[in-house]
């Protein structure tokens, strides 16, 4: 047993460099031959020292040779092999992955699944490899065919980025047979843009992909001094929300959601899949869903070919806004990624974050350019120096002084002392090398020699020599065209895929489909949905709180269930919605420990669940005398009748609930009488007490909130709409639910809708090639339904909308194409009148073109 005092040995701290694959075949012979000798106190090894030495022999092996990329080229070790022997295999046509598979055994000691797997994980990423087959569809979950049907071969960009022969290093494989390179020469972000997970012993690592175009253009800024800073982009395209990225480290999260288009109120379109999500991953989400009762449809159709498109056929009289939400709270149609960037540098794992990453790969890239140069240099002066040797060799005719030598060195001396006058012209010393390659000239090459022509070579050689050393004293510039000149040849059809945007936080119990209907038993005390032979309250869903009142004073908040009992004699039950300050509770009640009435005005914004409250102070008869709800703030006149043996002089009054204002609900409200109350009945409804609701629009996220955020739209009560006109010449209807969604990059104006507005605008038809300005007023008012107010032309378009009643707007406009622009200003009310909507409107201008459309002044109204 080894002392307490004896350090434990780090994970990496015997790791040697190079080649690891032996490590854990060592340690299992030497478990064996422990087995053996296990007869034999003395060579006996007890199971806690085995598992101290090759327990963490095993897990160095595969932290280092199988689950983690290194930084320097960001490949794994199966991925270097395979791309080393594609390279060894380049001859410019398509290769048979079986024998790809077969040539990388001889550097990878493991099986031929593991080496297709992952050339077909480096194919389906389409930068390095070229592919030509079936080879799978990471979008639907589709396998690659059999690797003797699929063919490969390195991309151009693969050839100029990862191989070197003179700046690699190289070890020899697992059976010395081969050599292959201990990390190949990337210059290029490799592991940022491919992206990776691995799980290792103990360790994980997690990098999210990134944008080609944008790591190169990240390279470039870091070199110019500016800070980099990555976000993923996932070939699947979508939507992110990257706000908690982190740089990629652990504890960061992506949000990614699938594109959801509204083809009508029945139907939606899902138009992308979320990262690490396949169709048919994702359609059983939605059936699950479905089924659960989270969501109400029909049917899912997968229509999938070139690119996603998954339809989702609504049930009758659901939402499409909400059950958009829905999706995204209950599916696939968001998942949230948790990065957790690690990679392998100087052969032991660290947690870097993507922008330390970048920035190490930028400067190992220069630092590889640098020895490239340094290398052409070299190899520049060596051409110059033995094309000056040829030349005077030649041209002084020394080759004719050999004649007479006898022996081989007598020719090395000869040739030696003809060149000595001509040293001084050299830039290094003659070697015995050189003199021996200048006897190995051929009679025919001295014959032709031509000294005008070997004077263009030496100066076209002194040329390349002198714009490599302005490369090397200019190493920032020339890495910066290096990048540039990459985004040049590749970065054509790269172009980010995933839209960058800012999500809301969807309240699950406020989009799940209400598949449930709540039932209560107020004598006995019970609620829940399977109580149907009792009153029905109304629709509720698996994930509703539902508020309860009791006569007696006592009220508390439930998940709903199938049958729960919260106390006998109800005498409210419903949904309850946290944080809903405008849910007003109007209550009469009688403290039984001070014989008086009360009456007070309260909202239940939030609660203990399942813990009861009292209104009152808690003493036995305690009673409700009248309780109402009122989802918009509403005050009431009541009649209170007082008992008829009391001593009060005015037995029946009215009492106006207006008057008391809203409190908490610990509050204990004001006394009404000291007399027994007989009866309260209901005299009229009155108006909001708190007034109507200011609405804003979030643009980034194109929902309504009363937080303030964004764009004031109003105040809005009761059946009061918005309207919103789109850029394609519609305008649509809507009330204020904060469930619908907005589509604001297509919205050129939005507000609360008045009939009496009169709107101006300028279109472009589509149909006749025309400019046209139009006023009008609002005459169809059909909610949820886009009406068309220019022509119906796929050409046709809205540049300009505002509500303002005199507005004056200026343009740029050219009367024909190629000349120069002019730019004017027009008032649209003296320009046109008043007409219906479906007007066509007075033609603006024989004009090719208008831009730059904007209003100069507006007043009571506001434009676009």
């Amino acid at each position: 047993m080894p002392s307490k005092e004896k350090p434990e040995p780090g994970l990496f701290d015997n790791v040697p460099d190079g080649n690891n694959t032996a490590v854990a075949a060592d340690a299992m012979q030497d478990i064996s031959q422990a087995s053996a000798d296990n007869g034999d106190p003395a060579t006996r090894t007890t199971v806690d020292g085995m598992y101290e030495l090759y327990y963490l022999d095993y897990a160095s092996y595969v932290i280092l040779e199988r689950a983690v990329p290194t930084i320097n080229d960001g490949f794994k070790p199966v991925q270097r092999r395979i791309l080393h022997a594609l390279r060894q295999m380049e001859d410019g046509r398509f290769h048979k992955v079986a024998n790809v598979i077969g040539q990388t055994m001889q550097y990878h000691p493991h099986g031929d699944a593991a080496i297709g797997d992952a050339m077909v994980n480096l194919g389906q990423k389409e930068l390095l490899v070229e592919t030509q087959g079936n080879w799978g569809d990471s979008r639907t979950g589709d396998r690659a065919a059999a690797a003797r049907y699929i063919e490969a071969r390195l991309s151009k960009f693969a050839l100029e980025v990862l191989f070197n022969p003179d700046t690699t290093e190289w070890q020899l494989s697992y059976d010395g047979r081969k050599k292959e390179p201990v990390q190949l020469p990337v210059k290029f972000p490799m592991v940022l843009a491919q992206g990776v997970e691995g799980i290792a012993v103990g360790l994980a690592t997690k990098i999210m992909p990134h944008n080609f175009i944008e790591l190169l253009q990240a390279s470039i800024n870091y070199l110019k001094g500016r800070q980099p800073n990555l976000l993923p982009d996932f070939p699947n395209g979508g939507m992110m929300d990257a706000g908690n990225y982190n740089g990629g480290l652990k504890g960061g999260k992506v949000r990614v959601r699938a594109h959801i288009d509204v083809v009508d109120k029945k139907m939606l379109s899902i138009r992308s899949v979320p990262y690490g999500v396949t169709t048919s991953s994702l359609i059983d989400s939605i059936v699950k869903a479905n089924d659960n009762g989270k969501i109400k449809i029909k049917k899912v159709e997968d229509q999938t070919a070139a690119a996603v498109e998954i339809n989702v056929h609504l049930a009758p009289a659901v939402s499409p806004d909400v059950t958009i939400d829905a999706l995204y709270a209950f599916t696939e149609c968001e998942v949230s990624i948790s990065p957790n960037s690690c990679v392998i540098v100087d052969n032991k794992p660290a947690f870097l974050s993507v922008n330390d990453i970048l920035k190490h790969s930028t400067d190992q890239t220069v630092s590889l350019l640098k020895r490239e140069l340094e290398i052409l240099l070299a190899e520049l002066a060596e051409r110059w120096h033995f094309s000056s040797l040829e030349r005077i060799f030649i041209e002084k005719r020394i080759y004719r002084r050999i004649e007479e030598c006898e022996t081989w060195e007598a020719v090395i001396s000869t040739i030696d002392d003809g060149l000595e006058p001509y040293k001084a012209q050299l830039h290094r010393e003659v070697t015995r090398d050189d003199i021996i390659k200048l006897t190995e000239i051929k009679i025919k090459r001295i014959s032709r020699f031509d000294a005008k022509k070997a004077d263009e070579v030496i100066l076209n050689i002194e040329d390349e020599m002198a714009d490599t050393q302005e490369n090397l004293d200019n190493l920032t510039e020339y890495a910066i065209g290096y990048f540039q000149a990459l985004i040049n040849r590749y970065g054509k059809g790269r172009e980010r895929k995933t839209e960058i945007r800012t999500f809301d936080t969807i309240a699950v119990s406020q989009v799940a489909a209400a598949n449930r209907k709540l039932y209560v038993n107020r004598k006995d005390g019970f609620i829940g949905y399977g109580l149907k032979k009792d009153e029905l309250v109304g629709e509720c869903s698996d994930l509703d709180d539902i508020i309860v009142f009791r006569r007696d004073c006592r009220y508390l908040v439930t998940r709903v269930s199938d049958k729960a009992f919260v106390g006998k004699d109800i005498v409210h039950v419903a949904v309850w919605k946290k944080g809903d300050e405008r849910m007003v509770y109007n209550l009469l009640y009688f403290d039984a420990a001070s014989a008086k009435t009360y009456a007070k005005r309260f909202a239940v914004t939030s609660i203990t669940r399942d813990r009861e409250y009292d209104h009152s102070t808690g003493a036995k008869g305690s009673r409700v005398l009248y309780l109402t709800a009122n989802p918009n703030s509403e005050s009431e006149v009541v009649t209170i009748a007082l008992d008829a043996n009391s001593r009060a002089r005015i037995k029946n009054f009215d009492y106006d609930f207006a008057e008391l204002a809203i409190k908490g609900r610990s509050s204990r409200g004001n006394t009404i009488s000291k007399y027994r109350v007989r009866k309260v009945v209901q005299k009229s409804i009155g108006a909001s007490t708190l007034g109507g609701i200011d609405l804003y629009l979030d643009e980034s996220i194109g929902r309504l909130n009363s937080e303030e955020r964004g764009r004031h739209l109003g105040s809005f009560e009761g059946e009061d709409k918005i309207i919103a006109f789109y850029n394609d010449g519609s305008y649509e209807l809507s009330g204020f639910e904060f469930t619908q969604r907005f589509d604001c990059a297509a919205i050129l104006l939005i507000k609360k809708f008045d009939p009496e507005d009169v709107l101006s605008a300028i279109h472009y038809d589509g149909g006749n090639r025309c400019f046209y300005v139009k006023r009008f007023r609002i005459e169809a008012l059909s909610s949820g339904k886009r009406y068309t107010f220019i022509s119906e032309h796929k050409n046709s378009r809205l540049l300009f909308i505002t509500d303002s009643a005199d507005p004056v707007v200026q343009f740029s406009f050219a009367a024909r194409r190629g000349q120069a622009k002019q730019t004017m200003q027009l008032g649209l009310a003296d320009f046109i009148g008043v007409k219906g909507w479906r007007a066509i409107g007075n033609k603006l201008g024989n004009y090719s073109s208008v831009s730059g459309i904007k209003q100069m002044h507006i007043d009571e109204g506001e434009g676009n």
